[in-house]
């Protein structure tokens, strides 16, 4: 079955219709590039007459959200994003099927928006590319056919275009490189995103998770362990959360000396309490130790955690460097625990390797995906070298040593890395995840994002790139704990009320900057940014939409029956996460599960069955509305010809004419038939437009 698809979360569904219908025609006005245009500030497009190009330099600029050059309200002005823009149409651009055998290219008109990269091929096909998803472009040398212009994308996407003139390709070179990387936070595109929603809506988006509500659940507050207001104005530590729960007979004094303690003031707090036998997970960053120094404070914080559980009288220090590294900081004045001077406490090295390694290893890997015609010897000799699913495993394993310390042990753990916001938040929330059913539910997962990653300050805007920043800083740590539960869902497909669809739409919009939650390095930056008032939340999107991400299988009972996942990690167990990697690879593939396969396609016909039920009440509605004009005003036109057509039947459906949006079907299969038949109709007064998810597509049984 051939699938090709441009991802819904591109782009809605009212901006795609518009362009389809109007694109070209606003081109040819130009009224856009002055920003009085029907698309302007409303879609973020940035248009103008073919060709044209700016000239003058663009002077670099702050990216504090207060030092804006567009107007208010998140609308685009003459400056900001559109002085980048040099060509907005070029034609006779040729885009390359990588995943194909043969070298085979589609030839069509490429056009550049103030969001978006838009190919339009010759047979009306859309391939959108968001510039906040571009991680590297590359112009290649001059040939005989054009000038090679490759993309590489942030969701594993890599596009190559051919551009006939070299001049062009230039333009569109410098371009992406500007406005993939912009400068601002205000630049990205969830200020200038509007899904036409009333503002109510927009509120009650944000409310939708509640980490309040969360700890209640775990029944904290409670006689051991307390909300804590030291950090109200964020003077303690400005990377954490204003709420945060610490041991009852942790004075406000134990609080401020702790802090002084630890790196970037992370001191040690709850990140989830296992109410049954009253353990704690609690997190911190490494204490400025170095070879002997030592805090009274810190040393009361961590026997106050130990205290606060009556079930163990020792708690675990989970450091999830290796040793070598560990011992490398203290040379810097940072270090580790001294066990000698903390009573009660087991020491534990994990072994995850830092940011630096695991962008290094992930570059490898794309590097052995993106080669062609590699023999399978070479392909699993590659996956071996670059390590990353080594690493995985390091993740995975530091994850069950928590929670069987908490599930078997009844013990409590403390979990640092170096800061405190990278390895700790992967071990913490997998964790968590391991020991309570609620975060293997679809609201449980965002609340657990919400909680161990976005509250507690994982750096997205630095890992993501999402700003022109050192890239250094970018690295795959979310990408990991996604990949390591999707290790989860293939060993536990009963235990996951979400499917992999999921997983992989929250790594697209991790790096869309589509919507507010992943901007930002912290909680007090987002208040500074006015993300609450500026922005739309994803989690009630991917909610309205929970059906395409419900696995069929899961079972609740079974779930809650589990005290704890305890995954089996060896090493046949890891496999490459094809989906992820190569998700843009719509051919068939020969190592394909058959269960994977026959899920797809319930899933497409679910969806088909869908459509159809649309199409019926809107046939039957303009059905009734003819009847009613035929009583009123002319005589009685013959019913719908469709009515009288049987559902099962084989031909080839003819592609509608003045339609860029619609989906082809060739088979036999009596729903598409009729979904075709019923198209046909339709298409007869007004376009018939396919739910976005489908966008331009064509799919072969």
């Amino acid at each position: 079955m051939l699938w090709e698809a441009r991802p819904f979360s591109e782009c809605d569904y009212a901006r795609n219709k518009y362009i389809r219908t109007s694109l070209p025609a606003i081109l040819l006005k130009g009224s856009l590039w002055d920003g009085s245009g029907p698309l302007a500030g409303r879609f973020g497009l940035a248009t103008s007459i073919p060709s044209t190009r700016l000239s003058g330099s663009v002077s670099r600029r702050r990216r504090l959200s207060g030092q804006s050059e567009r107007g208010g309200g998140g609308q685009l002005g003459r400056g900001g994003i559109m002085e980048h823009i040099r060509t907005t149409k070029v034609e006779q651009v040729k885009l390359l099927d990588r995943f194909s055998t043969n070298i085979k290219s589609q030839t069509g008109t490429l056009y550049l928006t103030a969001t978006h990269l838009l190919f339009i091929d010759s047979s009306q096909k859309e391939t959108w590319i968001l510039h906040h998803h571009i991680a590297a472009v590359e112009k290649l040398a001059l040939t005989t056919s054009g000038c090679p212009l490759v993309i590489q994308c942030k969701n594993f996407r890599i596009v190559h275009f051919i551009v006939p003139r070299e001049r062009d390709c230039h333009d569109i070179y410098n371009s992406l490189l500007q406005l993939s990387k912009p400068a601002r936070y205000d630049e990205l595109y969830a200020f200038s995103y509007n899904p036409k929603q009333k503002e109510e809506e927009r509120v009650q988006g944000w409310q939708l998770i509640d980490l309040a509500e969360e700890y209640n659940r775990m029944d904290v507050p409670n006689s051991d362990w307390q909300l804590s207001d030291a950090n109200r104005d964020y003077k303690i530590c400005e990377t954490y959360p204003r709420d945060l729960y610490v041991p009852r007979s942790a004075s406000k004094p134990i609080i401020v000396g702790s802090s002084k303690f630890r790196s970037k003031g992370r001191f040690p707090v709850l990140s989830y309490y296992h109410k049954d036998n009253e353990a704690a997970i609690c997190r911190c960053s490494q204490p400025l130790s170095g070879f002997s120094a030592r805090c009274l404070e810190d040393e009361h914080m961590l026997q106050a955690i130990s205290k606060a559980n009556p079930n163990n009288c020792y708690m675990y220090v989970v450091d999830t460097r290796p040793k070598l590294n560990a011992l490398a900081n203290r040379a810097a004045g940072k270090g580790y625990e001294n066990e000698d001077n903390y009573s009660n406490i087991r020491f534990q090295f994990v072994g995850i390797e830092n940011i630096h390694v695991m962008r290094s290893s992930l570059q490898k890997l794309l590097e052995v995906c993106g080669t062609r015609g590699l023999s399978v010897n070479d392909f699993l000799s590659g996956l071996e070298s670059c390590g990353w699913l080594r690493h995985i495993k390091a993740v995975l394993d530091a994850a069950i040593f928590l929670a069987k310390a908490i599930a078997l042990e009844s013990a409590s753990v403390l979990v640092h890395c170096s800061d405190g916001w990278d390895r700790t938040s992967q071990v913490c929330s997998l964790g968590s995840l391991l020991l309570d059913p609620f975060y293997r539910t679809m609201k449980g997962f965002m609340v657990l994002i919400e909680k161990d990653w976005i509250a507690f300050g994982h750096k997205f805007s630095d890992r993501c790139g999402q700003l022109d920043g050192d890239p250094k800083e970018i690295s795959p740590v979310f990408a990991q704990f996604l990949e390591s539960v999707w290790h989860l869902t293939e060993q536990f497909p009963q235990a996951f009320e979400f499917n992999e669809a999921f997983l992989l739409q929250i790594h697209e919009h991790v790096h869309s900057c589509q919507f507010g939650n992943f901007i930002g390095n912290c909680q007090k930056e987002r208040e500074e940014l006015r993300l609450k008032e500026k922005t739309y939340s994803l989690w009630p999107f991917l909610l309205d939409e929970c059906k395409k991400y419900l696995n069929p299988i899961y079972n609740e009972n079974f779930s809650q029956s589990l005290t704890i996942l305890e995954p089996d990690t060896v090493s046949f167990n890891f496999k490459f996460w094809r989906n992820m990697y190569h998700q843009f690879d719509h051919t068939m593939h020969p190592r394909q599960s058959v269960v994977s396969q026959v899920m797809s396609m319930s899933e497409q016909n679910k969806l088909l069955e869908k459509d159809i039920k649309e199409l019926e009440a809107k046939l039957g509605h303009r059905v009734n509305k003819e009847l009613d004009a035929a009583f009123t005003k002319e005589p009685l036109r013959p019913v719908s010809p469709v009515l009288k057509t049987s559902q099962c039947f084989k031909k080839e459906q003819p592609l509608l004419h003045g339609n860029d949006c619609i989906r082809t079907i060739e088979g036999s299969n009596a729903a598409d038939n009729r979904y075709s038949e019923y198209m046909e109709e339709l298409s007869k007064t007004e376009p018939g437009v396919v739910s976005l998810e489908y966008g331009v597509a064509k799919m072969t049984c």
